[in-house]
């Protein structure tokens, strides 16, 4: 963990969909950023008199490369303060002070049994860093699925990615579901996705991360389904 602040060069802005970009961000002094998948990194944005207003953490979507850059996948909330400022100020080629990485929402040591790891919104960025790394790293693993909830089919993150990952890896399952619209994939929220697919599962594995109330629901759902806190682990975006 690296508690030094840090200059990051903005190397490349690529819009994601409508409200979300992503930010290929290069750890100027570092020749490799070192990170497990999982982990976030804090910045301090020119926002606020008081530092701790400043400060925004946000996950890491990129799988390690051993390079000395890292993605950040940032959706813009408009009444906020932090996310106005990226998206209006922030261009390719600014310089962005940051600290980390941080965190322990990172992959079990062995994914010998399921796991579930269930999100909404840009609670996909941890979870497409980890599948990434199984992938490149060739890591053994039962069943991983990404069960993502978001609105209509213009919100979906990291698509086509996640499918063509989905076709490479046996046991690999991609699950998007959408909230707010009918389509050729599921509909509805999360909730009854996992539930189903983790029944009679008892030593599956769940982590959440998104918006309070969808880990909260999730992790009320699975606590009554008898899985244990050791079981479940989460992380919360607003």
């Amino acid at each position: 963990m690296n508690m030094d602040w840090q200059t990051g060069k903005v190397i490349k802005i690529i819009k994601e969909t409508h409200n979300t970009n992503r930010y290929i961000i290069e750890a100027m002094q570092m020749d490799t950023f070192d990170f497990l998948p999982g982990q976030f990194i804090t910045l301090d944005l020119p926002i606020h008199l008081k530092k701790n207003k400043r400060l925004r953490s946000y996950s890491i979507a990129s799988a390690p490369d051993s390079s000395n850059q890292f993605e950040l996948l940032i959706s813009l909330v408009e009444d906020g303060l932090g996310t106005p400022f990226i998206f209006q100020q922030v261009k390719e080629g600014d310089e962005l002070t940051f600290r980390g990485p941080h965190g322990v929402f990172t992959l079990p040591t062995n994914i010998n049994s399921d796991l579930f790891l269930i999100c909404t919104g840009t609670g996909i960025a941890p979870f497409r860093s980890m599948i990434n790394h199984i992938y490149q790293q060739q890591i053994g693993f039962s069943n991983v699925y990404i069960i993502f909830g978001t609105r209509t089919q213009n919100d979906l993150l990291y698509y086509n990615e996640l499918r063509e990952l989905e076709n490479k890896m046996k046991n690999f399952h991609f699950i998007p579901v959408l909230s707010r619209e009918q389509w050729e994939g599921k509909s509805g929220y999360v909730h009854p996705i996992y539930m189903e697919l983790s029944h009679n599962n008892p030593n599956a594995q769940f982590m959440l991360c998104g918006w309070r109330n969808m880990v909260d629901e999730a992790r009320a759902n699975l606590n009554t389904a008898g899985f244990n806190k050791t079981q479940i682990h989460f992380e919360l975006y607003g």
